[in-house]
This record gives C-alpha cells, sequence and structure tokens, in this order.
C-alpha cells in the first residue's frame, strides 16, 4: 500500500513539475515568405533567447506562466516585438511571423547558445556605417569573435590578431610616446590598432582582449568612411568592446599559467526592466617574459551604460581606463646606413634568452577611452546616431632599444659590427583625441528601386605636448651579453645620468579633420546592387616641423575619396560576387629639407598621398550558414609615396594577392576556422632611390601567412581545440638592402591546443601555445624574439 502510495505521489509530483513548463514557437520569414536564418530571439528582461534555424523556425521551452514580450532582430530588417502569455504546460504556436526591411542597428549583443556556426559573425554596423550584411557587402573584412577568442583562451591582442587572414605583427607594442601602439602588416602596408566601437581610440600600450567582444579587420585602402587618421592603405582595426544588454548576468574568470602569468577578470550586468542596463567589466593581467628579464602587467575598468527614452531614442555610454606598465621588449635594431655582418638568424648568433633590460626600468602607459552615442529612430525610414568620443594617453618612464652600429665610428660609443649599443629616452608625452560624427540613415523606394543611404560627417582633433629627453647613450654589448664598453649595468641610476643634462624634445602638435561624406547602396534587383561613395576631407596641422626647430607653423590640405562596389547575388543570401573600386589617402606633414650642395635648408611641404585598390571575390553563405567563406584578389596603387631617407614624394607601390577565410561548421559541435593570404609587393619606381625600384616595400612583412584553429564540442559538457599558425621568411632589410645587404628571419608553424569542461555555469580549460618550443621572430628592419613555449589554465563561472 505504501509503495502504492508513493508511485502515485511520483506521479501527481511528476505532472505538477512538467506541467509548469510552457513552450512558445513559431517560423520567422521575410515579406517574400523566404525563410530567415539566424534571426535572434529573445524573451525581453531575461537572459533566455534562441536564434531560428535553417527553415526559420524557433522554440522556446522551459517558460513559467505568466506574460513576456519576444524580440526578434536581424541585421538589416526592423526589430519587432510581439507580447504572448502562457499558462502551464501551453505550448504556443505564434506560426508565420514577417520582418520587414529597415534601417535599425542591430544590438551588439545577440544569443549565443544556439548558434551553430560560432566562429561566423558578419552582423555589424560598423564596415559600412550603416546596417548591411556581409553577403551584400562589396568590402572585404574579417571578423573575430568573442566564441573564437574564448575556445583559444587568448590573453594577449597579439594573439587575437592571429586569426586574421594577412595579418601579421612587425613590432610589439612599445608604448613610447607617438606611436606606441602594436605595428601589422595588412595587404603590404603598416597599420595599427586605432578604431574602438567605429571612432578613433586611443589604443598606445596593452590593449587588454577581457574587454573586447570581437575584433574587426577591414581590408583595403578605407578612407572613403573613416578618412585617414585610423587607417592605412592595408586597411584598418576595428575593436569592439562589451556592452550592456538587457538582463542581469555575468562571470568570473581566473587564469594563471606559464611565466608567472596571472589573470583576474569581473564582468557583471545589470538591468531594471527595459530602461536602462548597466555593466560592468573590469580585471588585472601579468606576466614575465620567458627571458632572464622582463614583464608586463595591466589594470582596467570599463563601466559601460544604456538607457532607452523609448522605442525611437536611446543613449549609450562606455569608457575605458586603463593602466599598463612593462619593460620594453627586446628590439634589436639592424642598422640601415652599413654593411651587415650577419644576414641570417644564425649568423647572428643571438642568446635568446637575454632580455638586456632591468624589471627596474619600467615605461607606464595610461589610457582613457569614453564613447557617447544618441541613437534616434526619426521615423520607419530614417535613423540617426550622433557620436561623442575622445581620449587620453601618457607615455611615462624608460624606452630602450639597441643599435647596431655597423662599420662607423661614434666616438661615444666605439663598436664593432656585431655588436649593439643601448640608448635610452625618459619618456614624458600625452596625447588627447575628440572626435564628433553624426550619421543619418536612409532605407527607402526611389520607384521599385532600394536605396540605403549614409550622409555623415566627422570632427577629429588630436593634441600631443611630448617633453620627453632626447636620446642618451648607455653602454655596448655583444650578443652574449659581454660588455664592451660604457656602464656594465642597465638601471635607473645609471640611465638618469646618462640622459642628465642633453636637453628635451619639447614638441607640442594639434592636428585636426573636418571630414563629410555620402554613400548609396542600390537594389537594381534582389540579387544586384551597386555602391557609390564619395568623401571630402580637410587637414589642419598646428606645430613644431621638427624636433630640431623651434620654429612652427600651420598647414592646411584637402581631398576628395571615392568608392564603388557591385554585388550579385546568383544565389541569393547564399552566394555573391563582388567587385569594389577604393580609395584611401594620407597627409604628409611638412618638413626641412637640406641641399647638401648649397648648404641651405627650405621648408618644403608635400602632397596628398593617395592609394586605390581594384579588387573583385567571391563569397558564400552556404548550407544554412554552415560554410561562409570569402576569397578575394586586390591590387593596389600608390603612386606618390613619400620616402623618409630621401624626403621627397616619388615612390610608386603596387601590393597585390589574395585572401581566403572559412568559418564552417560541418557537423554539430565542430567549428573551424581558417584563413590564408599571398601578397606581392613591389616597388615599381622610386626616381631618387633607384636602389628600391623591384624590392618588396618594407611594411610588406612575408608573402604567405596561414592560420587554423578547430574547436569540437561533445557530449554536451566536453570539448577540444586544436590548431596553428605561420608565415613563410621575410628580408627585414628589404628597404636597405642596397647598403646593407638582407637580413632573412625565418618562417615558421606554431602548434596550440586546448581541452576544456562547460556548462551552464562554469567554463574550465587547459591550453599549450607553441607546443613544439619552437623559437621565431618577428621585425621591420628588427629582430624580436617571440614567445617560447607556455601553458596555462582557465576557470570561469558564469551567472
Amino acid at each position: 500500500m505504501k509503495s502504492q502510495l508513493a508511485i502515485l505521489c511520483f506521479i501527481l509530483l511528476g505532472k505538477v513539475v512538467f506541467a509548469q513548463n510552457a513552450t512558445v514557437k513559431g517560423t520567422i520569414t521575410d515579406n517574400t515568405q523566404t525563410s530567415l536564418f539566424g534571426v535572434n530571439v529573445a524573451v525581453k528582461n531575461t537572459n533566455i533567447g534562441t536564434q531560428t534555424d535553417e527553415s526559420g523556425q524557433f522554440q522556446i521551452t522551459n517558460l513559467d506562466s505568466g506574460e513576456y514580450v519576444l524580440t526578434l532582430s536581424y541585421l538589416g530588417f526592423k526589430t519587432r516585438e510581439i507580447p504572448f502569455s502562457v499558462s502551464s504546460g501551453q505550448s504556443l504556436d505564434l506560426e508565420n511571423i514577417v520582418l520587414y526591411e529597415g534601417n535599425e542597428i542591430l544590438s551588439e549583443v545577440i544569443v549565443e547558445a544556439e548558434r551553430r556556426n560560432k566562429f561566423s559573425r558578419k552582423q555589424t554596423a560598423y564596415v559600412s556605417k550603416m546596417p548591411l550584411k556581409n553577403i551584400e557587402n562589396s568590402q572585404v573584412y574579417n571578423t573575430i569573435t568573442n566564441q573564437l577568442l574564448i575556445s583559444q583562451s587568448v590573453n594577449t591582442f597579439e594573439d587575437a590578431l592571429k586569426n586574421a587572414a594577412g595579418i601579421t605583427k612587425l613590432w610589439a607594442s612599445t608604448g613610447r610616446s607617438g606611436d606606441g601602439a602594436g605595428y601589422y602588416s595588412s595587404r603590404g602596408f603598416a597599420v595599427q590598432p586605432q578604431l574602438v566601437n567605429g571612432v578613433a581610440g586611443i589604443t598606445n600600450g596593452f590593449i587588454n582582449p577581457s574587454n573586447v567582444e570581437r575584433v574587426e579587420v577591414i581590408k583595403g585602402p578605407s578612407g572613403t568612411l573613416f578618412g585617414s587618421a585610423v587607417t592605412s592603405y592595408g586597411g584598418l582595426i576595428n575593436i569592439i568592446t562589451k556592452k550592456p544588454y538587457n538582463s542581469t548576468g555575468g562571470n568570473i574568470t581566473l587564469a594563471g599559467g606559464s611565466n608567472d602569468f596571472t589573470k583576474l577578470n569581473v564582468d557583471v550586468n545589470l538591468a531594471n526592466n527595459e530602461k536602462w542596463s548597466l555593466r560592468f567589466n573590469g580585471g588585472f593581467q601579468q606576466d614575465d617574459s620567458f627571458q632572464d628579464a622582463g614583464f608586463k602587467k595591466s589594470v582596467f575598468v570599463a563601466p559601460s551604460l544604456t538607457y532607452k527614452v523609448n522605442n525611437n531614442l536611446s543613449l549609450n555610454f562606455s569608457y575605458e581606463a586603463s593602466g599598463n606598465e612593462q619593460t620594453n621588449e627586446t628590439f634589436l635594431f639592424l642598422n640601415r646606413y652599413g654593411p651587415l655582418a650577419f644576414g641570417s638568424i644564425e649568423e647572428l648568433d643571438y642568446d635568446t634568452n637575454l632580455s638586456f633590460t632591468n624589471n627596474d626600468v619600467t615605461i607606464e602607459n595610461i589610457t582613457q577611452n569614453y564613447r557617447g552615442e544618441i541613437a534616434w529612430k526619426l521615423s520607419d525610414n530614417w535613423s540617426s546616431q550622433t557620436l561623442i568620443a575622445g581620449g587620453l594617453a601618457k607615455s611615462l618612464g624608460y624606452y630602450t632599444y639597441l643599435w647596431n652600429a655597423a662599420d662607423w665610428t661614434d666616438a661615444a660609443a666605439p663598436v664593432g659590427t656585431e655588436n649593439f649599443a643601448l640608448y635610452a629616452q625618459d619618456t614624458d608625452a600625452r596625447t588627447k583625441t575628440l572626435n564628433l560624427q553624426q550619421n543619418f540613415t536612409g532605407n527607402f523606394n526611389i520607384g521599385n528601386v532600394q536605396n540605403k543611404i549614409l550622409v555623415g560627417f566627422d570632427y577629429l582633433d588630436s593634441k600631443t605636448i611630448d617633453k620627453s629627453s632626447n636620446w642618451g647613450y648607455l653602454h655596448t654589448l655583444d650578443l652574449q651579453g659581454n660588455l664592451v664598453y660604457g656602464e656594465p649595468e642597465i638601471n635607473e641610476d645609471n640611465l638618469s645620468a646618462a640622459l642628465s643634462g642633453i636637453g628635451n624634445v619639447d614638441s607640442d602638435v594639434r592636428q585636426n579633420i573636418l571630414g563629410a561624406y555620402v554613400s548609396d547602396v542600390i537594389n537594381i534587383l534582389p540579387s544586384l546592387s551597386v555602391m557609390g561613395s564619395v568623401r571630402y576631407d580637410r587637414f589642419d596641422y598646428q606645430g613644431d616641423v621638427n624636433t630640431d626647430s623651434d620654429d612652427d607653423t600651420e598647414y592646411t590640405e584637402s581631398t576628395l575619396s571615392p568608392k564603388f562596389g557591385i554585388v550579385y547575388q546568383p544565389i541569393l543570401n547564399e552566394l555573391s560576387v563582388f567587385a569594389n573600386y577604393q580609395n584611401g589617402f594620407s597627409y604628409v606633414n611638412p618638413g626641412y629639407v637640406t641641399d647638401f650642395t648649397t648648404g641651405e635648408t627650405t621648408l618644403q611641404s608635400y602632397d596628398v598621398e593617395e592609394a586605390n585598390q581594384l579588387e573583385f571575390g567571391v563569397k558564400s553563405n552556404l548550407f544554412h550558414n554552415k560554410l561562409e567563406a570569402t576569397l578575394s584578389y586586390y591590387n593596389i596603387n600608390v603612386d606618390n609615396k613619400y620616402y623618409w631617407s630621401t624626403q621627397t614624394q616619388d615612390l610608386a607601390i603596387n601590393n597585390q594577392g589574395i585572401e581566403l577565410e572559412v568559418n564552417a561548421n560541418p557537423i554539430n559541435g565542430l567549428n573551424i576556422h581558417s584563413g590564408f593570404s599571398y601578397n606581392d609587393s613591389e616597388i615599381t619606381d622610386s626616381p631618387s632611390a633607384t636602389h628600391l625600384e623591384g624590392n618588396r616595400y618594407g611594411e610588406s612583412g612575408p608573402e604567405i601567412t596561414y592560420n587554423f584553429w578547430a574547436d569540437y564540442k561533445f557530449l554536451g559538457k566536453f570539448g577540444v581545440g586544436a590548431g596553428f599558425n605561420g608565415q613563410t621568411e621575410y628580408d627585414t632589410m628589404v628597404d636597405y638592402k642596397a647598403m646593407t645587404g638582407s637580413f632573412y628571419l625565418p618562417g615558421y608553424t606554431i602548434f596550440n591546443a586546448s581541452v576544456y569542461y562547460e556548462t551552464n555555469k562554469f567554463r574550465i580549460g587547459i591550453k599549450g601555445n607553441n607546443l613544439t618550443d619552437k623559437m621565431y621572430y618577428s621585425g621591420w628592419s628588427t629582430v624580436t624574439p617571440q614567445q617560447t613555449r607556455m601553458f596555462l589554465g582557465t576557470f570561469s563561472f558564469k551567472f
């Protein structure tokens, strides 16, 4: 009797428990009844959500009884909200739901739980400054997603960028005044990460990836929409930071590993119904060098706030402040003016365990970036975006480097051809920026032809004050660490003495740029669209012409920058063929030029440099987004490049190549990200320095780069990841080899792997980088050894 009663109670209890779980489902299409795959479906004011499958269907389960609002968002379509109510055990079918195209910008926070192709994220409103899907965009860009960063346990911005096709590191971040951010080669030209959330941002020093939602690497000269201050002819790097979302939650991450690596990150989001959301992200990270000395440490705080005034008006604000301290990474500057005594790493005979520094000799960077946004839906067809952004960066402390003096004599530092002299500067510099931007986006028809239009202007003001010391000499060493001449130790006291009485830079420069632009994407047919854009820029330079003169000058220049594109989709929303013409430009500041035949010095101004790109390729979004790929060929020409050595503007450069990026989800649980790039760079003409003709351009780096990463999750909780990245050898002295000879940095392939266990509440992972302990190098007329084998463990608690 007791057992029968227990069974009866169990059945009744089961009915009560399962009866409390309600379900809502439906199918989402556009107004042509085409199913929409990957629509974000979220239950408002909760963290519950999903995405539509290949048939446009969705289903959300385990809902309690009550009234809810379903929010549907998809890039290029108007966001729709649908109220509904469910009772215990009910399965509510909303049947067919239609989304209509519009110009609303997709929220940066999207549901990740049900995304199958987790490394694919081509929904962005930054690349074209309007809501445009990747498959209908004639420009190429790579996206490094947050899911990929988590899968790889990425803890440095440099490691994040290894996932972008064709990107290779030239210089690590130095933190020094003026150009302290890292340098990377893209399509044969050097670029620095100087764009944060679509506007100019200061990234001097270490960039903490804990506040990075994703990274967008936009390819080719992009002056038409972004100007010249944050771009290069090879492209630009846009850092998207983490933003508030409409629920309460967060995570705490702890990590540790080789070289005393330590990391703590706290990310908390709070929301009050549908009015406001507040997110706070902060953390600390430090690690030591694999060499005998050296370290980096960073602390940052990043609050952000979203306030929804009403359904048509939202206010957004984000702020990030970081304090970074580091020793100078080893930079061996190869002499540019005389024959080198070595032509390879083997001949250099460098003991890479030596850093040639001391942990007491550091440089500090204090950086701040803020961004305020007013997003206003003016009507069903027009939206306004007003941006106010700015930043402040300080460089304080000692910057040192090692210079190889070839066969020439310095009385203060007599050296041999295989020795390196250490020079130092006591940096004291700050840069302050202000960026104002106004964008209007419209979506309307003229007859039967759809137009997506952008009209905008921006103003960028930058002021740099540099009171750093002049450069001083400390000592000369060989690459086995033996003292040749000078003070035996590098420390703060010896550096202070070496720099005493040598004077200061004392530079004060202000630059401001006013730009206006318009862009129109015309859908002639559902499968055929053309794009035309143009920008006007006015540049104003005020301040010191160079550090050797007390004279100030004002220099103004203006330019027009056009852009055109065409996209044809033989399979609508799945396959497109595209072509583009893009223009980029750069202002060359005036400088004093000396005529050595007469000894006369005159102030020389220069024309605006311009680069022009022709590109065509194919984009796919096949098998219901299981295979996303971009294959392109580009050809970039610069005809009036300024050359610093001759102070003339007569270089002609051609960079051409192919790039391939693939994000695939061939089977459930398996995600693959890979990239390949080939770049052929040549200086085609150089009347004032004919020895350069036929050479690769110095910023171009290696011809071939490649990357691959695969992540497989099985049994719902366990996962493994593995991959590699590498490049071919290249001549880091290619610009100077007529005088110095070549110096080749060897090619390499680096292998990495990880294992993890993940639930809804926590994630535990172990990662190994450079598993074969390969010694490899980066450089740009320099040599810098890279990270040796490293293991790290990560624990994240989610709430």
